[in-house]
């Protein structure tokens, strides 16, 4: 599989929607985790991410302008032991509840589907990433109808042992704008990462849409240790 340029993908994609990226710096030390939403309504732009404990959730900026929260107010990130739950819906807290409870990532996932947003069905994402003793794996995973058909849900999981040093993993809702909106398709693309937090932070900010990008996490992973950096940034200010 060609190793892609993150900041190309998303230049060249007006409409991404919400992404995943999991993936290990170039020097091999850290492991990397990056989530970011965009939006086209109102609704959708009027969020913010707000640290929560080792997590993060979404809020709205302005509370008077929140007209539906039922799919845009979640906990994107949850921190679980030594596993980092990362996914664009609240299935963060169905992950962290059923491991809790000793079901795997994937078990838990089948419990929930696509989002229930018609004509778009748009797919759930989801992370894990896994660090124990000085190793580290993860694994994504995509919810999403067939072809638009909400009769069926289709399942697709994959798993990531010994990443390796410099490459990621990119995964996003849609594959572009449109109406409705394409669903994702093929398996997640393998991406370049990059060893500083900042640049790296401001290579994704930067080359997402500038009218439809919303909130952006990072958060750099010490392998060795555990300890990790978040940052943050918001459009809305």
């Amino acid at each position: 599989m060609e190793l892609l340029s993150l900041e190309r993908e998303l230049q060249g994609n007006s409409y991404p929607g919400r992404g995943i990226v999991i993936g290990k710096t170039p020097d091999g030390t850290k492991a990397v985790c990056a989530y970011f939403i965009m939006g086209r309504s109102e609704n959708s732009r009027n969020r913010v991410f707000v640290e929560d404990g080792e997590g993060i959730r979404t809020q709205a900026f302005d509370p008077s302008k929140l007209s539906d929260p039922s799919l845009i107010i979640y906990a994107p990130v949850r921190v679980l032991g030594n596993k980092t739950i990362v996914t664009n819906g609240d299935q963060t807290d169905t992950v962290y509840d059923l491991m809790d409870k000793q079901m795997t990532f994937e078990q838990a996932l089948r419990t929930r589907e696509f989002e229930p947003d018609g004509p778009n069905y748009t797919p759930r994402i989801s992370g894990i990433m896994h660090i124990e003793d000085g190793t580290y794996n993860y694994a994504m995973s995509i919810l999403k109808s067939n072809n638009g058909n909400p009769a069926a849900c289709n399942r697709y999981t994959f798993a990531y042992e010994n990443p390796v040093a410099g490459e990621g993993h990119f995964i996003h809702t849609y594959m572009s704008d449109g109406n409705p909106l394409p669903s994702f398709e093929g398996e997640p693309k393998l991406v370049a990462m990059e060893d500083d937090m900042d640049v790296f932070t401001e290579h994704v900010w930067n080359s997402l849409n500038s009218d439809n990008k919303v909130s952006l996490f990072v958060r750099y992973i010490d392998i060795a240790t555990g300890s990790y950096e978040t940052k943050i940034v918001n459009k809305n200010q």
